[in-house]
């Protein structure tokens, strides 16, 4: 018997349990802070030094590098290693998919990683733990050691495109799986959001587990407001189980 592919499109509410906030909810990161968006916003991150050194300050101080993955994560990389296909696509930038397990290849990060720097100029990447390991050693600004260019996240900033390879190869696991799952986003964002519509335009099964209600609500299947921590293993538990 031939088991489904399962795809799972994980948002910040995913990661909250490790610690990590996520930015739209009701202690979102923005409403708290609303200047702080433009530490992550392409132009001014590229054209205000001073924006440069906040934002350095704030990866440094968050510890965003060393949260650990947690029971959503965990359960997702067990049912990859169950035998089930599994796809993650995943709005976060913060790699813990990957830590609890799940093989990179299987893993498309539609807004890049935090875990790694990119320069602006010569577009070399390097760890961000080598950059930030600078800023504590006293560099405010540290700049590409190849070329000198600006150095910033391997993340896609407000005011950037996303990667049109790595959305490509979203849609057509949207396309192709038999199960959707969203997990721990608004859907409000696109076009990681559209991706649920894809899906269920192919005849998948869709599932959205939030605590908030989604737009693509109504479409689903099932709907899930239980915490993730404890609702996403229980879901996978069962789907395992089902093509067993």
């Amino acid at each position: 018997m031939t088991r489904p592919l399962v795809a799972v499109l994980s948002g910040a509410g995913i990661s909250t349990d490790s610690g990590i906030p996520d930015y739209r909810g009701p202690n979102g990161l923005w409403r708290q802070d609303p200047e702080a968006e433009k530490l992550v916003t392409y132009e001014y991150y590229m054209g205000d030094p001073e924006i440069r050194r906040r934002a350095w300050r704030m990866r440094r101080d968050s510890g965003a590098l060393g949260a650990e993955p947690n029971g959503a994560h965990r359960a997702v990389a067990e049912l990859e290693r169950s035998g089930v296909p599994v796809r993650v696509i995943t709005q976060n930038v913060d790699g813990l998919h990957q830590l609890a397990g799940m093989p990179a290849r299987k893993v498309l990060e539609l807004h890049g990683t935090a875990r790694a720097v990119v320069c602006a100029a010569c577009h070399e990447r390097t760890p961000m733990e080598d950059a930030l390991a600078r800023v504590d050693a006293g560099e405010d600004d540290p700049g590409c050691l190849a070329c000198g260019g600006i150095l910033k996240p391997a993340t896609v900033l407000f005011g950037e495109r996303l990667d049109p390879v790595v959305l490509g190869q979203a849609a057509a696991i949207a396309k192709a799986c038999q199960v959707f799952i969203a997990v721990g986003s608004s859907l409000q964002v696109h076009p990681a959001a559209g991706l649920a519509g894809v899906a269920a335009d192919h005849g998948a099964r869709i599932v959205v587990v939030n605590a908030e209600a989604t737009p693509y609500d109504e479409i689903a299947d099932e709907v899930v407001r239980e915490p993730i921590g404890s609702a996403l293993p229980a879901l996978l538990s069962a789907l395992g189980s089902e093509g067993g």
